[in-house]
């Protein structure tokens, strides 16, 4: 695929879509190409505008929902270093906005997680923070409310103490302790960040749980339930789904969630989609965001960062391979996310240029998708993505 140079002002189609077209100034690179009789442009932008950090893979829980429970990956963190040289590079991202520490691991167990808020910080970014909630003492609140943490995603699957350690084998005690904490000290700081969310992966075991768990969110002072359906990677977890193929009816919540003043809701339950259908939109490439994994390599999506198996909304076994873009420390991440594969692979994306893998007659006996491939368009397939469809969700994300 050529590059070209823009060299005059005006609406150019950019995508595979024939009724869009954006303004690009002269000047302004591109990768040309050709599809349908038509002549595209992609454009080389560094509009980057949330990056997903992952500072560690590993864990201080063991949760029957992890992807940890299948996989080979090495458990390992970012080396301070490779974090500073991302700093470094995030001065030509004049689009970047946010950061969401997360990921696989537990990031508030990475021993320089401190540092690393405190260096994005300097660069004005907002930041979230997706943690079980164990390690949220006393003191770390203070420490991250006086950074300007502005949001912390903590993950709770459950009410009931033994429902929530048969999940996560951990007391759902000391995380409500630590909420609690959390609040005071940003009372005690007369602080109202960072604002707190709560993730609940939903399951049979545990989804009538969801009101109590939004009653209860209220008098954290939660502002949001984010409810993600899990991603089943063992048979225990696939027996666990309450997603399916076939339309069902979405989770049916009786609870009102608490008014703290004329416009905040707190509680308030955000539910996912519970059958495969006509939604088709990658967050990550909706967002401009991607993901860099622990070791400083450049992934587009959190469903594309490890090495994993996962059951698609059918039931078959897929296997999926890490797909990665490029080293930071090889190359810059603007030179990374205008590079041309990276391009091409956002654009497919954009148009979902997949085909519906569980809706095709064959879907029983292909085993390209086993291997996280299609028989058309770009592989790795996104062409089975839950996270596509708004049935399974990331943290730190937004509809």
């Amino acid at each position: 695929m050529p590059k070209i140079i823009v060299e005059k002002e005006g609406f150019y189609r950019l995508s595979g879509n024939s009724s869009k077209r954006s303004h690009l100034p002269p000047g302004t690179e591109c990768w040309l190409e050709q599809k349908d009789n038509s002549l595209i442009l992609l454009p080389l932008l560094s509009d980057i505008r949330k990056l997903y950090i992952e500072p560690t893979t590993d864990c201080n829980l063991n949760c029957l929902t992890c992807v940890r429970n299948v996989w080979d990956d090495t458990k390992a963190s970012m080396d301070i270093e490779v974090y500073n040289e991302l700093m470094k590079q995030t001065e030509e991202l004049p689009l970047l906005k946010s950061i969401v520490f997360g990921g696989i691991g537990e990031p508030l167990i990475h021993p320089k997680i401190l540092k690393m808020i405190q260096l994005a910080r300097n660069r004005n970014l907002e930041i979230t923070v997706s943690t079980n909630g164990t390690h949220l003492d006393k003191a770390l609140s203070a420490e991250l409310i006086k950074l300007g943490v502005k949001k912390l995603i903590i993950s709770l699957d459950g009410v009931k103490p033994d429902t929530y350690s048969g999940v996560r084998g951990a007391l759902l005690s000391q995380v409500l302790e630590n909420i609690n904490a959390l609040n005071e000290t940003k009372q005690n700081l007369d602080s109202l960040l960072p604002a707190v969310e709560i993730e609940f992966v939903a399951l049979k075991r545990n989804i009538e749980e969801l009101k109590a768990l939004c009653e209860l969110a209220s008098e954290y002072a939660v502002s949001r339930v984010l409810v993600t359906n899990v991603l089943a990677h063992t048979e225990e977890m696939k027996d666990e789904i309450l997603y399916g193929y076939e339309p069902r009816p979405p989770f049916q919540v009786r609870s009102w969630p608490v008014k703290l003043d004329t416009w905040v809701l707190l509680g308030t339950p955000d539910l996912p989609k519970m059958h495969w259908g006509a939604e088709q939109r990658c967050q990550f490439i909706q967002d401009k965001a991607l993901v860099i994994g622990w070791d400083g390599n450049v992934i587009p999506c959190y469903a594309l960062s490890h090495n994993y198996s996962y059951y698609t909304v059918d039931g078959r076994l897929k296997h999926v391979s890490r797909y990665t873009h490029g080293h930071i420390l090889q190359n810059s991440l603007l030179e990374i996310w205008t590079s041309e594969e990276y391009v091409r692979f956002r654009n497919e994306v954009q148009t979902f240029n997949f085909p519906s893998c569980p809706d095709c007659d064959l879907r029983e006996t292909c085993d390209l998708r086993e291997q996280n491939e299609a028989c058309w368009g770009w592989n790795p397939s996104c062409a089975d993505c839950l996270y596509a469809q708004d049935i399974v969700r990331c943290p730190g994300g937004g509809r």
